[in-house]
């Protein structure tokens, strides 16, 4: 495995917690390897509110956005990747996702990386096998190490979003691959933005074209949540200066939510079959690393 310094950017393929030239030690705390000491303790409103972790925890295992999301990029990790040999998530949050690949791809060595301590621990509860990491998204140590990357609604929370996709892409084998999600259509953005610490709500041709920047080729690119758009625009309209429009838009009742889910199953089919819809609340970019 290949390490870079995050502070003096120094290789090395035999990294023991130490960097030999500049002297940088990955402090472990509360368990947890930490590359990005100086961001440890940041408060709400830089790139996200910690407070938000446990409300998360408490929500994602019934709620229909997470659990379509999760169908979806498990899909397109199989389909476009089969089973990579190693994977890493970058802000893994509470270990939603990554709880998910680890069960589906038991024999995958995989990294689960979050800003935030708080995350951390939260994931740790989630996830058995997973080695997970304190980082900075601008600042990944790990080079040529990765078959897939898997950043789910995290860039928008990132003034240098293109900074992050670069690193991604230092960070992946010859012909590794990245998979993306994030919040679609400016004209969607309300106060659930404001709350979430967001910087965009991207375009398609905007996210397509940062990562080609980055050094990938687009396999992939579609919206979902698209069937339900209409409801969505209706939400936003509702909680657009709600304070606690976070909760109320992710806090909706079980005969709706069984409702969403359903339609979500649909649109999920209709993605399999090679539909890309143009219009949707978020959207999928699946990229593989262009050959040098």
């Amino acid at each position: 495995m290949i390490i870079q310094c995050p502070n003096c950017s120094s290789e090395t393929d035999n990294w023991v917690n130490k960097c030999q030239k500049c002297g940088f030690i990955t402090e472990v705390i509360d368990g947890f390897d930490v590359w990005a000491p100086e961001l440890i303790g940041l408060g709400s409103g830089e790139f996200f509110n910690p407070d938000c972790f446990q409300e998360l925890a408490a929500l994602e295992d019934e709620n229909f956005w997470f659990q379509a999301r999760n169908e979806l990029i498990l899909w397109a990790i199989q389909h476009y990747f089969e089973k990579p040999i190693h994977y890493a998530e970058i802000g893994c949050g509470t270990g939603y996702v990554l709880r998910a690949v680890e069960q589906v791809f038991p024999e995958t060595d995989i990294v689960g990386s979050e800003l935030f301590i708080e995350g951390l621990k939260y994931a740790s509860q989630r996830c058995r096998r997973s080695k997970l990491v304190q980082l900075d998204a601008r600042n990944i140590p790990y080079r040529n190490q990765f078959n897939v990357v898997g950043i789910f609604d995290v860039l928008e929370h990132i003034d240098d979003d293109l900074v992050v996709l670069s690193e991604i892409e230092k960070s992946l084998v010859s012909d590794g691959g990245v998979l993306i999600t994030v919040p679609q259509h400016r004209w969607l953005w309300s106060a659930v933005d404001d709350a979430a610490c967001h910087f965009r709500r991207y375009s398609a041709k905007e996210m397509e074209e940062k990562v080609k920047a980055a050094g990938f080729e687009v396999l992939r690119s579609t919206s979902f949540v698209s069937l339900l758009i209409p409801f969505m625009v209706v939400a936003r309209l509702l909680f657009r200066k709600q304070a606690s429009a976070t909760s109320a838009e992710l806090n909706i009742n079980k005969q709706l939510n069984w409702i969403f889910r359903k339609i979500m199953a649909l649109e999920f089919k209709l993605v399999q079959l090679g539909f890309n819809f143009s219009l949707g609340g978020s959207r999928l970019i699946v990229g593989r690393k262009k050959r040098t």
